[in-house]
C-alpha cells in the first residue's frame, strides 16, 4: 500500500471545538513548524462566522501572514462564493467548498439546504479559478447524520456526479461523526472512485468510536490519495453532536510510513503536539504520542528520555 499525503487540520478542524483563540504569531509558528517536520499539506483556518466559531477569527490575517510558497501547501474552509472571494483576497490558493450530504447538517453548520450549496459550488469554482487556485468538494455527514441518522450512499455518488461540481480538483468524503466502520469506507472510496468523475480522493476521519486509523487504512486500499489528521487528535464539528477529535495525525504516520516520516520527525511532531494541547488545555488522544513516551528504549521510535 501506498502512504497517502497527510493533510494535518490542527488548526481548522482541530481548532474550532476549543472555545480558545491562538495568535495569529502562534498560528504561523505551527504552520511553519509542520512544513518543516515535512507534513505535505496543511488545513489552517476558515471563513465561518467568528461569532459563532471564535477559534477561527484570525483566519485571514493568518492567511496574509504566510508566503505564497506555505500557501501553496494550505487549504482554508469555505461554503459560498463570497467565501473564497475573502480568502483569496488575503492570498489563500486552495479552498475546501465543504457541506454536509444530509440537509438537516447543512441546515444547522450552514443555514442552508444541500441543494442550495451544490447550486452555489459553479461561482465559487469559478472564483478559485480566476484566484489561480484549486478547489475541493468537501463533503460532511457521508456516512452519518446527527440528526438524521444513516445516510444513503447514492445521496453521496449523485452529488460526487453533478454536473455543478464537476470543477474540483478532489473530492473530500468526511466521516463527520467518526460513525463509520471500515467496510464502509471502503465501500464508499471504492464506488466514487469507480462512479464519478475522475480526482483525488481525501477521507477525512474522527476517531469518535475508535475506528479512526482503520478507517483510514480502508479509505486508502480503496484509493483514497490524501487524509486528514490533527495533532494530538484534536477536534470535532460544534455543530455535530456525538462527534469527537479528529484521528490523530501522529497515529496516521506511524501506521502509513511515508517515506519522509523518521523517528526524529515523530519526536518533533510529539514535541509540538504536547506544547499545543498544554496551551489549550485538551487530552491528548494519540495512541503514538503516549507510546513515544513509554520506557522501551530498544525500539526506535521512542523518544530518548521519555
Amino acid at each position: 500500500m501506498t502512504a497517502p499525503l497527510l493533510r494535518d487540520v490542527t488548526l481548522r478542524d482541530g481548532l474550532q471545538l476549543t472555545g480558545k483563540v491562538l495568535e495569529t504569531e502562534r498560528k504561523v509558528d505551527i504552520v511553519r513548524r509542520l512544513l518543516a517536520a515535512g507534513v505535505p499539506a496543511l488545513e489552517i483556518g476558515s471563513m465561518a462566522r467568528p461569532d459563532l466559531v471564535p477559534p477561527m477569527a484570525n483566519s485571514l490575517e493568518l492567511i496574509a501572514a504566510l508566503t505564497p510558497d506555505e500557501l501553496a501547501k494550505c487549504w482554508v474552509w469555505v461554503a459560498t462564493p463570497r467565501h473564497v472571494e475573502k480568502a483569496a483576497a488575503a492570498g489563500a490558493r486552495n479552498f475546501q467548498y465543504c457541506f454536509s450530504v444530509s440537509d438537516a447538517h447543512n441546515q444547522a453548520n450552514i443555514g442552508r439546504d444541500t441543494e442550495a450549496s451544490v447550486a452555489a459550488m459553479p461561482d465559487a469554482i469559478q472564483l478559485a479559478r480566476e484566484a489561480g487556485g484549486e478547489i475541493q468538494l468537501c463533503l460532511a455527514t457521508t456516512f452519518t447524520c446527527p440528526f438524521d441518522g444513516q445516510v444513503d450512499p447514492a445521496r453521496v455518488l449523485a452529488i460526487a456526479a453533478d454536473p455543478r461540481t464537476e470543477g474540483a480538483a478532489d473530492i473530500v468524503l468526511a466521516d463527520t461523526l467518526g460513525q463509520a466502520h471500515p467496510g464502509q469506507v471502503n465501500a464508499l472510496v471504492a464506488a466514487v472512485r469507480a462512479q464519478t468523475p475522475p480526482r483525488r480522493i481525501v477521507f477525512h476521519g474522527h476517531d469518535t468510536w475508535g475506528m479512526g486509523v482503520a478507517n483510514t487504512l480502508a479509505a486508502v486500499a480503496a484509493g483514497a490519495d490524501m487524509v486528514d489528521g490533527a495533532l494530538g487528535g484534536l477536534g470535532g464539528c460544534p455543530f455535530a453532536p456525538g462527534a469527537s477529535g479528529n484521528t490523530a495525525s501522529e497515529d496516521i504516520l506511524f501506521a502509513t510510513r511515508p517515506d519522509w516520516f523518521t523517528p526524529d520527525t515523530l519526536a518533533s511532531l510529539v514535541g509540538l503536539t504536547e506544547e499545543l494541547l498544554a496551551e489549550l488545555g485538551e487530552p491528548n488522544r494519540s495512541r503514538t504520542a503516549e507510546g513515544a513516551r513509554s520506557k522501551s528504549p530498544a525500539f526506535e521510535w521512542v523518544i530518548p528520555g521519555a
